[in-house]
């Protein structure tokens, strides 16, 4: 039965055997064409792989920005990079590792932008550390606390990878402005003196240059830019401010370096000034577009041009990079609360004293003070306005704003606006600035 089950699996199989065995060589050609058809797929997935490796690796551009409030190195990219960083002491320095290869020398070019004056950088170097990685080393002046975050693309800008270099203590905006002004005394030097004495309030003005650093602001067709513009006004303006009696002028930067616009609220409160005056160039996409324009904050714009200019503005913490961790503290409630506080009154007096003067030297885009939702202008307690100089899109204009007589006639404007103001709402007893 064995055998003849034997047999009968015998007489089967000559069937199924006739069905495998033809078919067996086919099969396997198959499979050869399989295992060809794998090998091919895996080799060009290998090879697109490394030419998105090689993609990512591609740095296009480094910048570096030096200030005292802190210095930024921007590398910038066709895709994102990878990264690994970590800081050494004795002497203090800080590595940064970038899985790219500086083939074009872009990385290695930043040794020399670092400049004697840089507050935190002494020297940079740059060299293969293995095969797809550069690292970059910088030799600093003193311990820093570094932040390092990726951008993605915006407006001209690839990828960026950006490190920030801070202080450890970061610079003191209200100390600088006292001694400055010769407010700091010997501890004790007054000892127990308690004779009533008559006090002189220095009124404070923050002047706000617009843009700056990775973020050049509007850009003119001759080529002038934003950024640049407002710091030569901003400057003229601290001057004229400085040489007037009982009246004192900060800064927010006095260099090419970016200030998220948070930062520039937050010094304007350090310092408790009694005024900011944000100092922009304005554009449109026709070149006819011109005049100059006051702007105070509102959470109900006063048109669709106003609404889009502040839009235009805000976005400058995208183009001038500000890292994740940076958070807007006033948002939500200056909205709020602006209504309710007098803030928004005496904002509206210093724009329409401003205004008023800026009609003397050129033509207004509007007649009236306009209204939106400018993040700088979000101190609740400090009086503020966005001064549109004219249009750096209007051809004419651009030439107006990049001649040292207009850039002073400009500020002059402003400074007059500023001291009626002042004239009609002098600034209260208490403050850093008082002179006993």
């Amino acid at each position: 039965m064995a055998r003849a089950g034997g047999r009968a699996a015998a007489a089967a199989g000559p069937r199924g055997a006739a069905g495998n065995r033809p078919g067996r060589a086919p099969r396997l050609a198959e499979r050869g064409h399989a295992g060809r058809r794998g090998l091919a797929g895996a080799l060009a997935a290998a090879l697109l792989l490394g030419y998105l490796a090689a993609a990512q690796a591609q740095v296009i551009a480094t910048r570096i920005w030096p200030a005292r409030d802190y210095t930024r190195v921007t590398f910038e990219s066709r895709q994102a990079l990878d990264y690994s960083m970590f800081a050494l002491k004795d002497p203090q320095r800080l590595v940064l590792d970038l899985n790219a290869e500086d083939a074009d020398g872009l990385i290695a070019a930043l040794q020399s932008k670092v400049a004697a004056e840089d507050p935190y950088v002494a020297v940079l170097r740059v060299g293969a550390n293995r095969p797809g990685v550069t690292r970059v080393v910088l030799d600093l002046k003193a311990e820093v606390r570094p932040q390092v975050f990726a951008l993605k693309p915006i407006a001209e800008y690839g990828h960026r990878l950006v490190l920030d270099l801070y202080p450890l203590v970061p610079p003191d905006p209200l100390a600088a402005l006292l001694e400055l002004n010769g407010q700091l005394a010997a501890p004790g030097a007054r000892g127990g003196d308690t004779t009533p004495r008559s006090v002189v309030r220095l009124a404070t003005v923050v002047v706000d240059a617009g843009h700056g650093g990775e973020d050049p602001g509007a850009r003119g067709r001759r080529g002038a830019k934003e950024k640049d513009i407002t710091l030569l006004i901003a400057r003229r303006l601290k001057a004229l401010i400085d040489a007037e009696p009982g009246m004192r002028a900060v800064l927010t930067r006095d260099g090419d370096y970016y200030l998220s616009l948070q930062a520039r609220v937050e010094k304007a409160r350090a310092v408790k000034a009694d005024l900011l005056v944000s100092v922009h160039a304005d554009a449109f996409t026709r070149p006819h577009a011109r005049g100059s324009s006051v702007f105070t904050l509102s959470q109900r714009p006063t048109s669709a041009a106003a609404a889009w200019l502040a839009k235009q503005e805000n976005d400058s913490d995208l183009i001038g990079g500000v890292g994740l961790d940076a958070r807007d503290p006033y948002l939500k409630q200056v909205l709020v609360d602006l209504s309710q506080t007098a803030t928004n009154d005496h904002s509206m007096k210093l724009a329409g004293a401003v205004l008023s003067e800026l009609g003397q030297i050129n033509t207004l885009h509007k007649a009236q003070v306009e209204r939106a939702g400018f993040a700088v202008l979000k101190a609740p307690d400090v009086p503020s306005i966005l001064v549109e100089t004219a249009f750096i899109s209007n051809p004419q204009e651009e030439r107006r704003l990049q001649d040292e007589r207009y850039q002073d006639k400009m500020a002059r404007a402003m400074l007059a606006g500023i001291k009626r103001y002042f004239s009609l709402h002098p600034p209260r007893p208490q403050g850093p600035l008082a002179q006993k």
